[in-house]
């Protein structure tokens, strides 16, 4: 069967896709029928979120709605019972849909979730965005929500934010690998990729992960975004891929000085943090 062939609409500095990657693989440290494949070219790049400084959003006109235009999908029940439990801590001051997620009636729940696509559960959509996203008009400060009560609170965003929000830019899959008799689990890791998303991704008025704008980070990726990591993989199985990093970084680094210039035969390097180096 044929395949599609889908056309990216790219940004300004925003890199073409499909360029090479460098992987690691390795057994998950507690769990041996478990293999991480990790995206290194990804974790060793200088991303970083730039909500509120740069971001242009991911619709048209709509740069103060960043990548929360559409509202979350929850991934499982127990994802989003820990994002109402994480609402209900929610004050007026603190949340510009406060009296709108308010059901009718006295004592009834909290009304932030809808039916998405295909009948999936997600948060609801308020005045076209996320109803946990505060707009810029807003006294308490614009951007979301529950990432405003995890500072508040002193915690990280894992525990107060839908887990494709706390996720995001890193994506996280599941394949099958026959190995003799037995069947293992490979858990992905990479980047989150404007083509990830589909044929809606393509059509992206900008899109943050291989644009130039975002790569200006003061740490690599596999640093800045360890409490997302550890969530997803485990002390155990984040500790083995800080190491090899770890390893990685100091090999480049080695290689620059020895070169002095960025073209690394031996390493392939994110090109939108290649291209910010190389204007350095």
């Amino acid at each position: 069967m044929a395949t599609k062939e889908i056309k990216s609409k790219l940004s300004k500095n925003e890199v073409a896709p499909g360029f090479a990657r460098d992987w690691l693989e390795f057994t998950d440290p507690a769990d041996p029928e478990n293999i991480y494949k990790c995206d290194l070219t990804w974790l060793t790049s200088y991303w970083q979120c730039i909500y509120g400084n740069g971001c242009c959003g991911i619709d048209e006109g709509k740069p103060d709605a960043g990548c929360c235009s559409d509202g979350a999908y929850y991934s499982d029940k127990e994802d989003e019972a820990r994002t109402l439990k994480a609402a209900k801590k929610l004050t007026k001051d603190m949340w510009q849909f406060y009296d709108e997620a308010r059901a009718n009636k006295k004592g009834g729940s909290l009304r932030i979730s809808e039916i998405g696509l295909d009948k999936d559960r997600k948060t609801r959509k308020v005045k076209e965005s996320c109803i946990f996203l505060n707009r810029k008009d807003f006294a308490g400060g614009p951007g979301c929500a529950l990432h405003g009560l995890a500072i508040k609170e002193g915690v990280h965003f894992v525990e107060t934010k839908p887990d494709v929000c706390w996720q995001l830019p890193l994506r996280r899959t599941f394949e099958k690998r026959e190995m003799g008799d037995n069947e293992l689990t490979v858990t992905v890791i990479g980047e989150y990729e404007r083509q990830a998303w589909g044929e809606g991704g393509n059509d992206f008025n900008w899109y943050c992960t291989s644009n130039t704008e975002a790569h200006t980070g003061k740490e690599p990726v596999y640093v800045s975004s360890k409490n997302e990591l550890v969530a997803m993989m485990g002390e155990a199985g984040y500790a083995e891929l800080a190491k090899h990093c770890d390893g990685r970084m100091k090999a480049i680094a080695l290689t620059q000085k020895e070169q002095k210039k960025r073209e690394l035969p031996l390493f392939v390097i994110h090109p939108a943090t290649k291209a910010v180096q190389n204007q350095r």
